[in-house]
């Protein structure tokens, strides 16, 4: 029964925000027209600005604009199917759950494989629907922002304190309260569906310690990646 559950979770989520994606990408490709500016060259502007399944990378330095409504559903999308967030936090984590045989319901191979990539697929749905609707009631902004021009010591505190903290809509740190609902109740939620030998208490604090891990190599990815990119591929230039 939880399998069965677990599966109508997972694809409810997945129509809902690929639904979503849909009705966002349509809405921004049709944008008011300013004077002189035709229908064609508005759309192409609009392609411009918003990619559903890519989103620009922030710093600290440049003025603040809060997160809009199609922000927060890029969001949402990138963080749940993006390649990154697939490969790292789906891919490699059904891997090395397959490698130890935990939990071992699911047993070491591909059939448990799939099994474990789609519980954590539904586990990261989940966790990121919570912080985005519930983080846009009160203004918090799930974004990253990086400080390119600081030292590595100052990045890494800045990719630690983003795990923890998040903007409001004057451009504050504060609390990312939303967050700490979105991992921990994610975590404790999912002991509904969850095979016996996890669906504990214990087994759940664990994850959630592993969600806000997560979530700050996520960061670490989005402050170091691109210098580390740069170097790479443009060191010619």
């Amino acid at each position: 029964m939880k399998t069965i559950w677990r599966y109508v979770l997972q694809s409810s989520l997945i129509l809902l925000i690929a639904g979503a994606a849909t009705v966002a990408r349509a809405q921004t490709s049709q944008p008011a027209h300013q004077p002189g500016q035709t229908a064609a060259s508005a759309n192409a502007s609009s392609d411009e600005s918003f990619s559903i399944m890519s989103m620009k990378r922030h710093t600290l330095d440049e003025p603040y604009e809060p997160i809009t409504g199609e922000e927060r559903l890029q969001w949402l999308v990138v963080n749940t199917i993006g390649p990154t967030h697939l490969l790292g936090g789906g891919i490699f984590s059904a891997a090395v759950g397959t490698g130890l045989d935990r939990p071992r319901e699911y047993g070491p191979s591909w059939g448990g494989f799939g099994d474990r990539f789609g519980m954590r697929l539904t586990g990261i749905s989940v966790g990121n629907a919570i912080e985005v609707t519930y983080g846009a009631a009160w203004g918090e902004d799930p974004r990253y922002f990086r400080v390119p021009d600081r030292s590595f010591g100052g990045r890494l505190g800045n990719v630690v304190k983003q795990t923890f903290l998040a903007r409001r809509r004057d451009g504050n740190f504060a609390p990312a309260y939303a967050r700490y609902m979105a991992v921990t109740g994610n975590n404790f939620m999912s002991n509904l569906w969850r095979e016996p030998s996890e669906a504990n208490n214990g087994d759940a604090s664990l994850r959630t310690l592993e969600g806000f891990g997560g979530r700050m190599f996520s960061n670490a990815w989005e402050e170091f990646w691109p210098s580390v990119a740069s170097r790479l591929f443009h060191h010619g230039n």
